[in-house]
């Protein structure tokens, strides 16, 4: 600013400066065109005095090279000249300082010369005897006029333009001075040139709007970064270019990135053939998905393009783990299948042994036979139907009263509702261990106790053991249940809890099993964020240890 006002100053004053001189030019100008021709009138009085006393040979002893003079006679001969010989000369009749003199007197006039070709003026007088007496002189231009001040002028106009500009620095500083030392911060506080209070009225509300502005930006940039950072899912943002703009912890975890990826371009944090046609594909068409594995997990990449005033700006890309909902995907896909293939074969057992009765093909001593395997497949069907039932409340999550249970009182109900059963095995059951309660849905903890005990009683040998303990162990209730049975392979032993797996499918069909017991027992252990383990030897029996 002090600049532009430094140059305004200086500028004004040079303009000042120019104008003057050219006034002061002008009036000099007229000045000397009056002077000269005062002179000349004067220098035409005396020789016109002169020559009305010695005539010719006064003329003739003239000598200067200020001024012309010409006789001429009444008729417009020229007599005498001192610049031009007389006989050369034209007539002059015509002349208008000759016309006026004849007639008046006296004449002047200012006319560009034909014979001495540059601009003159002429002042004529009549004498005694009607000839007319003429003087001429070049006239002064204003170029002239200049040139010949031309050094003053120089000397005066450079001390003014020096003057104006040390005046002008000085004052430019003061100026400015001021306003150099204004608090933007408070406005309205500052003491300063009266006409700038409207400037900073408005600069205070600008001032508060952008201070409110910014706070609020700050507010939803520092929810977004937190956001952004408490995410499970990966998200990153990317310009138009393809460069990282914002990559937060779970998508640095995820692509082994880190915040020195920022300003680089996302397909060199992800060389992936599908990574670099999703982004093609996003820019392109507006948005692209999709699956793929990283770190052995399955993920759901998904890029959407962005907008702002119609230009596209970048894409945000997130990635969202799906291995969990892939994983259940695939078990329904597999239980589907399963329960389909589980109930086709009582179905069939039970349309065949009734069309056989329907068409009197069965002899009628085995009529007997023939219904009861019909009564055996279809309460098998229904005790299938009640797991299935049960697995899928399990998997909706359904919340369920809970209550105080006491494990041992509910191991030792299950004990005595298997006695039956132990007893056609020739199985002992045998209950041990302490009371304690814990939060729980007592029929699912029931599941639990007969689902592991039937097992432990039906894959038993006859004679075996079943010993079921309840203990109390660092806060927690401890269900142990142990049998002598005919145990699990090692390499079978992490799948016995998946739903209509069999160890024996022989065995396990003869024995009414459904496949979906230790399924059951395993999703209502995680309903009670219980912890479930298995040690099994073949041969010498199984061991299942549940913690509540």
């Amino acid at each position: 600013m002090t600049s532009r006002i430094f140059k305004s100053i200086v500028t004004v004053a040079a303009v000042i400066l120019c104008s003057s001189l050219l006034l002061i030019l002008g009036v000099l100008y007229g000045y000397s065109s009056d002077l000269q021709t005062m002179q000349l009138k004067d220098a035409l009085n005396i020789a016109a005095v002169g020559t009305e006393d010695a005539g010719l040979e006064f003329l003739k002893d003239i000598r200067s090279d200020r001024f012309r003079l010409t006789w001429i006679q009444p008729d417009g001969t020229v007599i005498y000249d001192s610049s031009a010989q007389e006989e050369q000369m034209e007539n002059h009749l015509q002349r208008e300082e000759i016309r006026q003199a004849l007639k008046y007197g006296t004449g002047s006039a200012l006319r560009r010369s034909e014979t001495l070709l540059e601009k003159r003026m002429y002042e004529a007088k009549r004498l005694s005897d009607g000839s007319v007496l003429r003087i001429s002189a070049t006239r002064q231009t204003l170029v002239v006029l200049l040139v010949g001040m031309l050094h003053p002028v120089c000397v005066v106009a450079a001390l003014a333009i020096l003057l104006s500009a040390l005046l002008a620095k000085r004052l430019a500083g003061r100026i400015v001075q001021p306003i150099n030392q204004l608090d933007l911060e408070h406005p309205l506080e500052n003491d300063t040139y009266e006409e700038l209070a409207p400037l900073l009225g408005r600069i205070h509300q600008q001032h508060t709007h952008i201070t409110q502005q910014m706070e609020s930006l700050r507010r939803k940039t520092d929810q977004l970064e937190q956001i952004s950072a408490n995410m499970h899912e990966g998200l990153v943002l990317l310009d138009h270019n393809g460069r990282v703009l914002s990559i937060n912890p779970a998508a640095q975890a995820l692509f082994d990135a880190d915040n020195a990826c920022v300003g680089t371009t996302f397909l060199t944090v992800d060389r992936s053939p599908e990574m670099s046609e999703a982004v093609e594909g996003a820019f392109r068409d507006g948005q692209h998905s999709f699956k793929g594995k990283r770190k052995g997990r399955v993920y759901r990449f998904h890029l959407s393009r962005i907008h702002s005033d119609g230009n596209i700006i970048g894409l945000v890309l997130l990635a969202v783990d799906i291995t969990e909902a892939e994983n259940a995907e695939q078990g329904r896909r597999e239980f589907t299948a399963n329960v389909s293939h589980e109930l086709k074969t009582p179905l069939q057992s039970i349309i065949g042994c009734a069309e056989l009765l329907e068409n009197g093909l069965v002899k009628p001593e085995d009529t007997r036979h023939f219904i009861e395997n019909i009564h055996k497949e279809a309460s098998r069907l229904v005790l299938l139907v009640e797991d299935v039932i049960r697995l899928s409340h399990l998997d909706e999550g359904v919340e369920m009263p809970r209550e105080n249970v006491d494990l041992l009182d509910i191991a030792q109900e299950v004990a005595q509702s298997l006695q039956l059963a132990a007893q056609e095995r020739n199985v002992t059951i045998c209950v041990t261990g302490q009371h304690g309660t814990f939060p729980g849905v007592r029929g699912l903890v029931w599941e639990i106790l007969q689902n592991l005990c039937s097992n432990a009683v039906k894959y038993n040998i006859p004679g075996g053991r079943v010993d079921i303990s309840v203990t109390q162990q660092d806060g927690h209730t401890v269900l142990r249940v142990a049998d002598t049975g005919i145990g699990i392979p090692a390499d079978q032993q992490s799948r016995v809890f998946e739903r209509f797996y069999r160890v024996d499918k022989s065995h396990s069909r003869a024995s009414g099993g459904t496949g979906l017991g230790l399924s059951i027992v395993k999703h209502a252990a995680q309903y009670h964020n219980a912890k479930l383990t298995l040690e099994s030897t073949p041969g010498k029996g199984t061991i299942v240890t549940c913690t509540f």
